[in-house]
């Protein structure tokens, strides 16, 4: 289409574009370049649209497919476990998730600490404390388990707050962690996961508390709920960036636990995994370089070791998202070097 081919009524309004049009009576004289580039462009961004569109297709189809095909390895592990399982999975990037049985509470274990040194910054971050103020080591706080402060002489030493969080953490240390839930408050850490949208996550008991387990005291969560805190703290939801990133930065200190033992140890985890008589998990973020995703696999009613089973589940995520970080829209593999 050339600009003789325009009706004149379009070509007076159009005038903004190439100046007043010459009516009967005067040589007609058109930036025909301007409009010829103005319908080149037109034609260029519809095309660009449907080839987009047309890619957004075949993309959904083809994850669609591969999506499905992770589903049915899940669903195969967890139905060779003794125990159940329930599975929540969340591409950060695209925002598709895999979910099994992810609305089922089950126990936490250690995997509660999170929350807890969530608010243990928060409340750092609001004046309460300083996360440099010291704590007396006393025979009263310890308590068995996971960890090494119970080993400490009695009244012999100090930590930090900040340093009793990374034992919670790295070393999944119980005494730090029953000191941290009595200088933050338990009813404090719910009532962040409640302004979180988490309200299925919930602190109940202290560790190794089993009077309270009896009673049914439990510290729970279910699968999804556990998936989307990881999620939250990767967008800086979680009270705020910062907070969130002083929280993922503690997390990612390497630990010996399901999620990280299959995956190659370059790429950067933030997880706390948790377990106690009969149930097992492992909460994280996996960092695939431009595809990372959040995991939380839950077990309980444990006939057997479920470690195994998790970091299966694990590596099949992420060789799932590291094919998916390094292919095009159609499947083809891309050098990213």
């Amino acid at each position: 289409m050339s600009i003789q081919d325009l009706p004149v009524q379009f070509i007076g309004r159009s005038s903004l574009l190439w100046g007043p049009a010459q009516t009967e009576g005067s040589s007609m004289k058109y930036p025909i370049k301007y409009v010829n580039a103005i319908f080149s462009l037109i034609f260029i961004l519809a095309f660009t649209a449907q080839t987009t569109l047309a890619q957004d297709k075949v993309s959904e189809a083809h994850l669609r497919q591969l999506n499905g095909k992770l589903r049915a390895e899940i669903e195969k592990i967890s139905s060779d476990l003794n125990g159940v399982m329930g599975v929540a999975i969340k591409d950060l990037t695209s925002g598709e998730e895999i979910l099994l049985n992810e609305n089922l509470l089950f126990p936490t274990g250690s995997s509660i600490k999170i929350p807890i040194l969530i608010e243990l910054y928060r409340q750092a971050a609001e004046g309460r404390y300083q996360l440099s103020d010291q704590k007396w080591i006393e025979r009263k706080d310890k308590v068995a388990g996971s960890g090494i402060i119970q080993i400490f002489n009695d009244h012999s030493s100090q930590l930090s707050l900040a340093d009793l969080g990374i034992l919670m953490i790295a070393l999944s240390d119980n005494t730090a962690t029953n000191m941290l839930i009595d200088q933050v408050g338990m009813t404090n850490v719910n009532s962040t996961l409640d302004k979180s949208g988490l309200p299925r996550i919930r602190l109940r008991r202290k560790m190794i508390d089993q009077a309270a387990s009896a009673r049914g005291d439990e510290n729970t969560a279910t699968p999804y709920e556990a998936m989307r805190l990881m999620e939250k703290l990767h967008r800086g939801e979680i009270v705020g960036r910062s907070i969130s990133d002083q929280v993922l930065t503690t997390l990612k200190i390497r630990k010996n636990s399901a999620i990280p033992s299959l995956i190659p140890p370059t790429v950067a985890i933030a997880n706390k995994p948790g377990g106690i008589e009969g149930s097992s998990c492992d909460w994280a973020i996996v960092y695939v370089p431009n595809r990372p995703f959040a995991i939380s696999v839950m077990t309980t009613w444990l006939g057997e070791d479920a470690q195994s089973s998790i970091a299966k589940i694990a590596r099949l995520a992420y060789d799932h998202y590291a094919k998916l970080s390094r292919s095009t829209v159609y499947g083809a593999r891309v050098d990213q070097k």
